[in-house]
């Protein structure tokens, strides 16, 4: 994908967090597990709200934003892909799709960063990389505790 502009960059971005709210939500849906559901939904919050940030950066609102480093435990570079999940998706593969999609996440904010344009826009984009990478952290610790434990 070619993207020549700041605005095009950042309409892309808006873009995949809008996909990644519509997953999550329509994940929490299928889900017959209530703390399941739950985390789904706040992810889906979450993700509303990187949309929200891009779209006031888009705006010309730039917020003070600071990035710390976080813990990659690589579950999901030891597994084949899940290529989709669906309502009989089992609750492993259904972390491994989110670990995904979350890793694909960090990786685009993390190109999207040496492309900014200016400081501040490096800063967003290196931000919303290790907010991707804490979900990512987050599915991995669940998969761990809970998946790896029972086999």
């Amino acid at each position: 994908m070619q993207l020549n502009s700041m605005e095009e960059i950042l309409d892309y971005a808006i873009s995949l967090e809008q996909a990644a709210v519509q997953l999550y939500t329509d994940l929490a849906e299928k889900s017959d597990r209530p703390a399941i559901r739950k985390a789904l939904l706040e992810f889906a919050d979450e993700e509303r709200e990187h949309e929200r940030i891009l779209k006031d950066v888009k705006a010309g609102h730039i917020t003070n934003l600071t990035a710390e480093p976080v813990q990659d435990l690589k579950i999901v570079d030891f597994h084949t892909g899940v290529a989709e999940v669906d309502s009989s998706s089992s609750y492993g593969d259904l972390l491994l799709f989110a670990m995904r999609q979350e890793k694909h996440a960090f990786m685009l904010y993390t190109e999207l960063a040496t492309r900014a344009t200016t400081a501040e826009i490096k800063q967003l984009f290196d931000k919303l990389a290790i907010e991707e990478a804490k979900h990512k952290l987050r599915f991995e610790i669940e998969y761990d505790e809970h998946v790896l434990k029972e086999n």
